[in-house]
């Protein structure tokens, strides 16, 4: 396909498309993401396991959490902070150029190694009994937000990797780093191999998009954010492109868009908001032509579409929105639209209803009578 020949409604088929590929193994699908985005909220599940039911045969909520510790994926934070493959992780470290540790700090830091060092893994709340009633020292007085921020920092910083979660807390296990873990992925320097999973996760990307996620890796990886302007720049040269109204566009090297067009299925989907289809709010409104905003930390008074509103997607339309709970076993949902009402074609309402089904099921829910 020539460029000449690339039009928006190429681009928006082709971003849905792609990463609405055929539904496989949970480790497959991971690796074909590239990365799934985490975030606590419940509704009506956690964002994760809303990313992998679309792309994961027979899924259900809480899977990645009760299969995490058997796939060789890690979590830590990349542009966002979620699961990867561990392949993909080990090149973020070990990360340099962090702020130093004052000496209570380090101090600190050091007791808390050595404590779960000796155990295999550990829950926070027994890190934070064993240290605020005085068994070792009474670092932070039982303050549990004390702990959290501490055993973060020091997952962060390579110290600490997460063994698995119970009930959504992450359980944490004593972890080193090589000296040149992020060493050479397949022939290319880390932080280009890291650029590649960016776009790999969220192609097509708009030029203004690809310089906003790249910029992001100088938190997963300070030590290089000297360097991701040139690796900006690297990845310009390399990947696909194409400029196409007055805007130029980016996706990787062993694909092209015209491979994906190809008929959409008749299948209503219910996004996360951090889903790779809707997490590019710039990509969104030039593709749907109206904004969406993530309105769970908005006060109640000023929500537009709801606190949890989940993007609705139709063919390659996001159509729009849904906001879903769970009351008394039962799945509750009410939908606004783009447009004031619903599509008028019966198979939508037909597919919207088929949605609502599938995740009651990925729910473990008694269907709605």
């Amino acid at each position: 396909m020539t460029a000449g020949a690339l039009t928006l409604d190429d681009l928006r088929h082709y971003a849905v498309a792609r990463t609405l590929f055929a539904p496989t193994t949970l480790l497959l699908a991971i690796e074909k993401l590239g990365f799934v985005q985490a975030d606590p909220i419940r509704a009506p599940a956690r964002a994760q396991d809303l990313i992998l039911r679309h792309r994961v045969r027979n899924y259900h909520a809480g899977d990645l959490e009760r299969r995490y510790a058997r796939l060789g994926i890690e979590e830590d934070f990349f542009v966002n902070y979620g699961f990867l493959p561990r392949a993909t992780q080990v090149l973020m470290h070990p990360r340099a150029r962090l702020k130093r540790l004052s000496p209570t700090q380090h101090k600190r830091t050091q007791a808390v190694l050595e404590y779960i060092q000796q155990r295999r893994a550990v829950h926070p709340r027994k890190v934070d009994e064993y240290f605020a009633h005085g068994k070792v020292l009474n670092y932070w007085g039982g303050s549990s937000n004390a702990t959290t921020h501490l055993l973060d920092d020091m997952h962060y910083r390579g110290m600490l990797r997460i063994a698995r979660r119970a009930k959504g807390t992450r359980i944490y296990a004593a972890h080193a780093y090589a000296p040149h873990a992020g060493g050479e992925a397949e022939g290319n320097p880390p932080l280009d191999a890291l650029v590649d999973v960016i776009v790999r996760t969220y192609a097509p990307l708009p030029a203004r998009s690809l310089d906003v996620l790249v910029r992001r890796l100088r938190v997963g990886t300070p030590q290089w954010r000297d360097e991701l302007t040139a690796a900006l720049k690297r990845a310009k040269a390399r990947l696909n492109h194409a400029r196409v109204e007055d805007r130029d566009w980016y996706w990787p090297t062993d694909e092209a868009p015209d491979w994906y067009r190809r008929a959409l299925d008749d299948k209503v989907r219910v996004l996360t908001p951090f889903d790779p289809i809707v997490w590019d709010r710039d990509r969104f409104e030039i593709f749907w032509g109206w904004a969406y905003r993530f309105e769970a930390y908005t006060p109640a008074p000023k929500r537009v579409r709801g606190y949890y509103a989940l993007p609705l997607l139709w063919r390659d339309a996001v159509v729009g929105w849904g906001n879903l709970s769970v009351i008394d076993e039962r799945l509750v949902s009410t939908f606004g639209y783009v447009n004031g009402r619903a599509p008028k074609d019966p198979a939508f309402r037909r597919e919207r209803d088929a949605e609502l089904a599938r995740i009651e099921t990925f729910l473990g829910l008694a269907p709605c009578s």
